[in-house]
């Protein structure tokens, strides 16, 4: 089942800003003058390395746009806070890329973090709910630490569709209690979907190059097709969970986003790493690699066997003729298109994967608070919290998903046991077999339809399609990739394979991004205009 049915039922020296049409930053550097819009991590790489660039210039024009951009201007929100220290820690990588010292590819380039990831610094994690104000986390997450050690600078936190968009049934994606309502930078008034709206929308408006979201069905996926750009959500298990607010630990996972697949994929490097303390980490070391940037091959799809499902070929006209072009590229390039049904199957068991999320929800929030620095312990706490201050912290809609996941047993109840096997465990049952039996290399499809208008009394009103959901249900992996605009509005089209085949699908990915091209700057509209 997909999990949006369920939700449904200061100036700075050195820095020069023009918001004469589309909002462009333009940095004077050593050599030369170069936007930061649009401009790469690659590029940023690079330019650090010929000496062009510094850490702290780049952070200080990062912070520059977001006051202009997200904080004014066209007001996308994207941002929730900022970290007091970014400056600082990225003048102290500067030091040590004079010294010789250079950690890694990311080495002083500033990354945005979605708010449910927990860093020991001056910053909060709140998953975007007034209950959780104040929490400051004891420890970094495992994922920071891998940040930290890469030499990223922590630039700070993006809102997100509170809990994950784990609330309300009614819910309006990129809305948070904490945060307001972030914006799509194409549209304004249009969905930057979730529940990582914050950060894919961060990286479409140039906010930063890469950035750190989560998913548990389609938070990845959805935000970047919305937003044009490239979202990779790997499977559960190859980036750690601890130290991230949870949904599920049969689904949940961080990913990355970029504006190209090879810069979602240089954050991806630095993230990927088995934790002993993730339960489904344990499994992933056999299958890390430790350079995911050699499998960016622009001739993958030669040979390979693609799916796509039938029901997704005839559904909006807009969207098939988005399909329809993107089908001939991969063919184009060499591949099969096969046509397969999966869906009417996977149906079948209707609302089992939203009661194992839940399950899953109560057990693993309730641990999380246990040992967290919160004002509220338990799931409990956060109902009763949200009841006492319901003007502030749930002005447009309710909180029936978490009052009825308190209401739940716990994950010995036979009730979870049953969900557990009709949701994950025959949702990949019916991969296997439909890749094995058609001899597929990957599935594609639309990542969902047309973003829709915000409406924070009705909540999203979603447009079909939803091809990741799948993957994200049975733990596996998916990429989702720009595949064009309707009336300006992107539309993303996904790849998922089998666990542990995150090197097929860059590679895949990759090869249909370069043949394409469809990823476009955003126009900041604040109407479609039609």
């Amino acid at each position: 089942m997909q999990r949006r049915k369920f939700i449904r039922n200061s100036a700075l020296a050195g820095i020069s800003l023009s918001l004469a049409g589309l909002p462009s930053c333009i940095y004077t550097g050593k050599s030369g003058r170069f936007e930061i819009e649009e401009i790469s991590a690659d590029q940023l790489r690079q330019a650090m390395n010929e000496g062009r660039l510094t850490s702290a210039e780049l952070t200080k024009a990062y912070l520059e746009r977001i006051a202009q951009i997200d904080k004014s201007g066209p007001a996308l929100n994207a941002v929730i806070e900022l970290n007091p220290d970014a400056i600082a820690v990225a003048t102290a990588l500067d030091e040590e890329r004079k010294s010789g010292k250079v950690r890694s590819p990311l080495h002083g380039i500033p990354v945005l973090l979605k708010d449910n990831i927990d860093t020991a610094d001056r910053m909060q994690t709140t998953a975007g709910a007034l209950a959780m104000e104040g929490n400051i986390a004891s420890r970094d997450a495992f994922i920071v630490d891998r940040l930290r050690e890469a030499g990223v600078v922590i630039l700070g936190k993006t809102n997100l569709s509170e809990w994950a968009n784990f609330r309300s049934t009614r819910s309006a994606s990129g809305w948070s209690s904490r945060g307001g309502q972030t914006r799509n930078p194409y549209v304004t008034d249009r969905s930057p979907c979730g529940s990582s709206s914050g950060s894919a929308v961060a990286v479409a408006a140039s906010l930063c190059a890469v950035a750190v979201g989560t998913e548990t069905d389609g938070s990845i996926a959805c935000p970047a097709s919305v937003n044009g750009i490239v979202g990779i959500k790997p499977t559960v298990g190859l980036v750690s969970r601890t130290g991230i607010i949870p949904i599920s630990k049969t689904q949940d996972t961080a990913g990355s986003f970029g504006r190209t697949v090879r810069d979602a994929v240089m954050l991806l490097q630095v993230l990927a790493g088995a934790d002993p303390d993730d339960e489904a980490g344990t499994r992933a070391q056999p299958y890390i690699q430790g350079d995911y940037l050699q499998f960016l091959d622009s001739n993958a799809l030669a040979g390979k066997r693609i799916g796509i499902e039938k029901s997704y070929l005839k559904n909006h006209e807009a969207v098939d003729k988005l399909l329809d072009e993107a089908l001939q590229t991969l063919k184009n390039r060499g591949a099969e298109v096969v046509e397969v049904e999966y869906l009417a199957e996977l149906q079948k068991n209707g609302d089992a994967e939203f009661d194992v999320l839940k399950f899953e929800f109560k057990d693993g929030l309730n641990k999380y608070l246990s040992t967290s620095n919160a004002k509220v312990r338990s799931l409990q706490d956060v109902i009763d919290y949200n009841k006492a201050h319901e003007s502030a912290a749930m002005p447009y809609f309710k909180q029936e998903i978490l009052e009825s996941s308190q209401a739940l047993g716990d994950l010995t109840d036979p009730a979870y046991l049953s969900a557990l096997e009709k949701s994950a465990i025959h949702t990949r049952s019916v991969l296997t077999t439909l890749m094995s039996e058609k001899k597929l290399d990957a599935v594609c499809g639309p990542a969902n339809g047309i973003p829709w208008c915000i409406d924070p009394l009705n909540g999203d009103q979603w447009t079909g399609y939803g091809a990741y959901s799948p993957a994200a249900v049975a733990g596996y992996p998916s990429v989702t990739v720009p595949m064009g605009q309707v009336e300006g509005l992107p539309v993303g089209l996904s790849f998922f394979a089998g666990a542990w085949e995150e090197s097929k699908l860059i590679s895949l990915a990759y090869a249909y991004e370069q043949a394409s091209m469809k990823r476009s700057r955003p126009s900041f509209r604040d109407h479609a205009g039609y």
